[in-house]
């Protein structure tokens, strides 16, 4: 991809999506394991939430429950003292589930989701032995959600744990996974602001074809032979999706894994690395080939450092950044849209209703 492409999706974001709901004029619903609450399950909470969504306020405790939501404006609000108090927690994987896209703990596929000062995670490896020959994608979030925003929240799984995905620009594609003909519309990926949020996994534990920003994460590697801490799919050129991470931090234990910062699940993945703290030892390649796409994929990494680099042997070659270009590297810039949706303002919002 050019240079001139890789700034087109910087900078442009057209989207239509419904109408957003001040936060303050939500419905505030109280969800405790036992004891005086609104309801003592996540999943009947949100399914006596008003249409226009919901606050749900969340008491300290395990909940053990697949939960789905399919209404815009529901925020999980956690009301312990730090995001390990409230966990939400399942262990469907593929095959027990019946796919991966059914294998949330978690599933969120309506706008306008928030969740703070929490975790949710999925359970399934520290629960179950593998066979040989047997796949292990289990989603903790599964989140097709346009300006979902995500502060304090710990993701936990394995493989796949993060499916940050989007619901638009699916439509007609080939079943194959490979590239859609030429002259497709323009289509913009569900936007998701990820902040100061912990994401533990190893295979392609954050994938799927949102345009996510990630700010101030930690990304933490689960031991396995070989981790990939991305796997995005942007599926055409005239798709706006991409992942980018900005000054974030990659940790895990040194113990022989190879760690790469992603493979390409589709022809046009795009994923971009800023100001990142390696703290692991990552493999000097980088990146990683996956059915012949590399080629077409856009990958770029800026400004790392720490212990981890172990830079200057990457497989694909970036162009330099340019002033522009790195200007527009922050959340309102990459993901506002001709809706000017301000991210950061959403996570302030959030903050305060956590008070």
């Amino acid at each position: 991809m050019t240079l001139r492409c890789f700034a087109t999706l910087l900078l442009s974001a057209a989207v239509c999506t419904l109408p957003a709901v001040a936060a303050d004029s939500l419905k505030a619903i109280t969800v405790a394991p036992q004891g005086s609450a609104d309801f003592h399950t996540i999943q009947e909470a949100v399914d006596h939430a008003p249409a226009e969504g919901a606050i749900l306020r969340i008491a300290p405790g395990k909940y053990r429950e697949k939960i789905h939501i399919s209404k815009p404006n529901i925020h999980l609000i956690g009301t312990g003292k730090q995001p390990q108090d409230v966990v939400l927690s399942w262990n469907d994987s593929a095959k027990s589930a019946g796919g991966t896209g059914k294998s949330g703990s978690v599933s969120v596929d309506a706008d306008g989701f928030a969740a703070e000062n929490l975790t949710i995670e999925n359970t399934f490896e520290l629960e179950h032995e593998r066979f040989p020959g047997e796949g292990s994608q289990a989603v903790a979030l599964l989140m097709s959600s346009d300006k979902a925003v995500l502060d304090r929240v710990r993701l936990l799984g394995a493989q796949d744990t993060l499916y940050a995905n989007s619901r638009t620009c699916h439509d007609n594609l080939p079943k194959d996974g490979s590239a859609p003909p030429p002259g497709r519309a323009a289509c913009q990926g569900s936007r998701q602001y990820f902040r100061d949020c912990y994401i533990e996994g190893h295979v392609d534990y954050i994938f799927g074809d949102a345009k996510a920003v990630f700010e101030n994460c930690e990304l933490h590697s689960r031991h396995h032979d070989t981790v990939m801490v991305t796997a995005q799919s942007r599926q055409f050129p005239e798709e706006d999706s991409g992942y980018y991470f900005l000054h974030c931090r990659i940790t895990g234990q040194d113990v022989g894994d190879k760690v790469i910062l992603g493979r390409p699940w589709r022809t046009y993945s795009t994923v971009l690395f800023y100001d990142t703290d390696i703290q692991q030892k990552l493999a000097a390649d980088g990146w990683s080939e996956w059915g012949g796409r590399l080629k077409n994929s856009t990958y770029r990494e800026y400004k790392s450092h720490g212990p981890g680099v172990n830079g200057g042997q990457r497989v694909v070659n970036y162009p330099p950044l340019t002033r522009a270009e790195e200007k527009s590297l922050t959340p309102r810039g990459l993901l506002a849209g001709t809706d000017k949706w301000d991210p950061v303002g959403a996570i302030g919002r959030l903050r305060k209703l956590a008070r």
